[in-house]
């Protein structure tokens, strides 16, 4: 059975490589938008379900995330640019916020999908250091404006949860999830 996983994530592609040796990767082409009303739990399962419908077909196993950083209930997706992430990393700055990842495995006539929560504190932010970070390339094509695995994660006093859910994929319910379709972990 052929693996695809559906994200152009270099960082989900290198969490999954954890797990698998042989799958293939593509970017499902979606609408990421959030729907009136919709709670951010319910949107981050939507998304992995849907990106993972893009390409379920026979023969094939399809694994796909979605991580959105919750702010005060609060979906803070991919900064539209250097104002929209700078007012992102001072709502985070000193205050504890969750990161939602949901995962999602699917063959034709069965689509599993687990949600994951995970509670990241930020140390106080100087004006300073949030320009000083927004000068990398780190912030832009994040959820929150940040990636925990760069520079960033100086930032980070404190994480209740899982690591690897933060960076895009939790290792734990993706292999349970993988397990539960018959895939064994390739070590």
């Amino acid at each position: 059975m052929s693996v695809f996983l559906a994200s152009a994530s270099p960082r989900r592609r290198e969490l999954l490589a954890l797990l698998l040796k042989d799958f293939s990767c593509f970017a499902p082409n979606i609408d990421e938008s959030i729907g009136i009303g919709e709670c951010p739990e319910d949107y981050v399962q939507r998304m992995a379900r849907e990106k993972a419908a893009t390409r379920i077909t026979p023969n094939a196993l399809v694994v796909a995330a979605d991580t959105s950083v919750v702010f005060d209930n609060q979906v803070l997706g991919k900064p539209a640019g250097a104002v929209d992430a700078q007012r992102m990393l001072e709502c985070l700055s000193g205050k504890t916020h969750r990161v939602l990842t949901a995962v999602s495995v699917g063959v034709p006539d069965r689509l599993d999908v687990v949600l994951c929560e995970t509670r990241v504190t930020f140390a106080p932010l100087s004006r300073r250091e949030i320009a000083l970070y927004l000068a990398t390339d780190e912030p832009w094509d994040k959820a929150g404006s940040y990636g925990i695995q760069g520079k960033a994660g100086s930032f980070v006093t404190s994480i209740e949860g899982s690591y690897s859910a933060v960076v895009g994929l939790p290792l734990a319910e993706t292999r349970a999830l993988l397990a539960g379709h018959g895939v064994l972990p390739e070590w």
